[in-house]
């Protein structure tokens, strides 16, 4: 297995508010691990909400005694939602703070995938394949028609999100199993990246790096931050 993750703070942020865990070893009872999370809130909010989250999310993995994949994912995420809203509840200065969350772990040549907000998962196999499926205002939108596909960069909604871990007395995962070939590559990221590079680009550069993780992670990275860096980028990828 190879991989690699980096986040930076972008071209206009002043607090990097996105938060990454890499693992090619074991946590737990799972193989390897990997997460990525968008926090939001004021002031320090955002960041120790995705900071918070990841290390629950750990923490929970670490400890757990079940024994399927899905159930450890889920199971993880319900500690890390409780535990952000437990720390927000605690202190006004973090009161309504949330985080967008995806979680993978390759298990057997099969990928395991849980996901809230839209922060997302891309397969690249042929083409590039978005996995995970975005809860927000604008997918919404596409859904029902009243938004196409091609306009949802420049929607002035586009940021809205409509699930997030640690906002709401509950929070519901969407998960997904994807059987695995050889040379399939994985990437998880916040929007920074999706937002500033189109999916025809972001296939492109790892398509062109497929031998080297960390040159196509740092070449979407600059993409991102040349297109305006407008928010904080994170890019995760990984592969058999």
């Amino acid at each position: 297995m190879k991989s690699f993750a980096v986040t930076d703070i972008g071209q206009k942020r002043t607090v990097n508010q996105d938060y990454v865990f890499c693992s090619e070893e074991p946590v737990g009872k799972l193989s390897n691990l990997f997460v990525v999370a968008d926090g939001m809130g004021g002031h320090n909010a955002g960041d120790t909400a995705s900071r918070l989250c990841v290390g629950s999310v750990r923490e929970s993995i670490s400890n757990s005694e079940l024994d399927t994949p899905v159930s450890i994912l889920n199971e993880a995420v319900a500690f890390a939602h409780d535990r952000v809203r437990s720390e927000a509840a605690a202190k006004p200065e973090f009161e309504g703070m949330g985080t967008t969350l995806v979680i993978a772990t390759i298990q057997d040549n099969k990928l395991y995938v849980a996901n809230v907000g839209d922060s997302r998962l891309y397969l690249l196999r042929d083409s590039l394949e978005q996995i995970t499926e975005d809860h927000s205002l604008v997918e919404e939108m596409v859904k029902s028609g009243e938004l196409s596909k091609e306009n949802v960069k420049e929607h002035p909604n586009k940021n809205i999100i409509t699930r997030a871990l640690g906002i709401g007395e509950t929070v519901m995962a969407d998960t997904f199993e994807v059987e695995l070939k050889e040379d399939d590559i994985i990437l998880m990221c916040s929007d920074g990246l999706t937002n500033m590079v189109d999916d025809i680009d972001i296939e492109y550069i790892i398509k062109n790096n497929r031998t080297n993780m960390a040159d196509a992670g740092e070449e979407l990275l600059a993409r991102a931050n040349d297109a305006g860096g407008k928010d904080n980028i994170t890019v995760l990828l990984a592969c058999l």
